[in-house]
């Protein structure tokens, strides 16, 4: 394939943009390579500059569980921006779009609708910080909750990808109330609790760890977690940033049937426009301003555009029958890449749950952060360059999920697994050299 445009683009952005690229992963560096840029793309096929096709599994990092350009929330997008892009004062869409997301999400009775991931789940710890009068956070290892400073520690993402154990820019004083303790550790969540529980405030975790590949929870992890918060009287936040509205139309906490306190949401709830929400129970989101005295605001908060998109694309999820699908292609493709990786004799553990799923270059279990790590970055470097150049676009970075939606047609998967096949043969040559 031809990528000289992208080449030439790459290296002008280079000098406008730090690292040439809006969010450090897309740059390629941990796969030794340059990024694409995209031009156009439509249902599950991206267009990049150079006229190259891609079957894409990245999604925009998981936001279009519908595809690329899908005609009802490009018509939902056309109507909102003809009447207008932004007021800074209510409008029906948010209070349409607030009733969806009661509706949808099991445990939310009140929402407030944000910017971004991050957003939620910033503003989410401080309300639990303002509701329980209590400072410290529970987190976990390999979990990312966005890049506020209180949150960026042993996070996943881009964090594990660039081997960044935290980050210069923020003092000691910001994260010295934040725990961050192993993934389906119960037992380790129990002991610190017992040690420090009258302080914590709230614990905070991905119902299924999305940010370093996927890792799901060990059973009864959620639950423990759900009674641990509940005996010392800690607030349990679920960051449904990537799983809501993907694993279920109520997310995870509808598929595990585990209620948090509060929830945090993004991508899919903006159906691919910039947006966050957190939500909850009725009398603790009524502590937020301007009905309660914990302050969060925000200029294009509740913005015309994402909410109409996002209604959109939850509307059309609602309908019957899609999330059954959805999961049955991410199986065919699991099973799939896990036949074509044994075929070539590559230890590569494959994990998934609905439409989300990761392929580890490891031949153990991965079920925490520690276990993800020990993957064979080097190999997936080669899987993804080789995917790439038979026209599959994957996440640049090992431990990135991804993202399987209903424009994925059999045709799309098969042709997958059959570059995987080819793309693996030469990992394995590869991976002898190395040897």
């Amino acid at each position: 394939m031809n990528w000289n445009t992208s080449r030439m683009l790459y290296r002008e952005a280079c000098e406008l943009i730090p690292g040439g690229v809006n969010s450090p992963v897309r740059s390629g560096r941990a796969v030794k390579t340059e990024p694409l840029f995209v031009k156009e793309a439509r249902g599950c096929r991206i267009t990049d500059e150079d006229g190259n096709v891609y079957v894409d599994y990245v999604g925009s990092w998981g936001p279009l569980i519908l595809g690329h350009s899908h005609p009802d929330v490009v018509k939902a997008l056309e109507g909102a921006a003809l009447r207008g892009a932004s007021y800074g004062i209510p409008t029906r869409v948010e209070v349409e779009m607030a009733g969806k997301v009661v509706e949808m999400v099991p445990s939310i009775e009140m929402v407030r609708m944000v910017n971004s991931g991050t957003e939620a789940a910033m503003s989410a710890v401080r309300l639990a910080r303002g509701v329980t009068g209590r400072k410290k956070i529970i987190k976990f290892n390999g979990c990312y909750h966005g890049h506020a400073d209180a949150l960026l520690v042993k996070s996943g993402s881009g964090v594990i990808t660039f081997g960044i154990p935290g980050t210069p820019g923020i003092p000691e004083e910001t994260v010295m109330h934040t725990l961050s303790l192993p993934y389906n550790d119960l037992e380790g969540v129990r002991r610190c609790m017992k040690d420090t529980g009258g302080e914590v405030a709230a614990v905070i975790v991905e119902p299924v760890a999305a940010n370093m590949g996927v890792v799901l929870p060990a059973p009864g992890f959620l639950e423990g977690l759900r009674a641990v918060c509940t005996e010392y009287g800690a607030l349990l936040i679920f960051d449904e940033v990537i799983t809501g509205f993907r694993l279920a139309a109520g997310g995870a906490q509808q598929r595990f049937n585990v209620m948090p306190d509060l929830t945090c949401l993004g991508k899919i709830i903006g159906g691919g426009l910039p947006v966050g929400a957190y939500g909850g129970r009725k009398e603790i989101m009524e502590r937020v301003a301007p009905s309660g005295e914990v302050y969060q605001a925000g200029t294009l908060s509740g913005n015309p555009l994402a909410m109409s998109a996002g209604l959109a694309t939850l509307n059309a999820l609602c309908k019957g029958g899609i999330y059954e699908q959805i999961e049955e292609k991410n199986a065919y493709l699991c099973k799939g890449l896990g036949e074509a990786a044994a075929a070539a004799g590559v230890p590569v553990t494959v994990n998934r749950i609905g439409s989300l799923g990761c392929g580890f270059f490891t031949p153990d279990p991965v079920s925490d952060y520690e276990s993800a790590v020990k993957a064979d970055t080097e190999a997936y470097a080669v899987f993804f360059r080789e995917m790439l150049s038979r026209g599959v676009y994957l996440a640049p970075s090992q431990f990135e999920a991804f993202f399987v939606g209903t424009a994925h047609e059999k045709a799309d998967i098969d042709l997958t697994v059959e570059a995987a096949y080819a793309a693996l043969g030469i990992v394995r040559e590869m991976s002898g050299r190395r040897r």
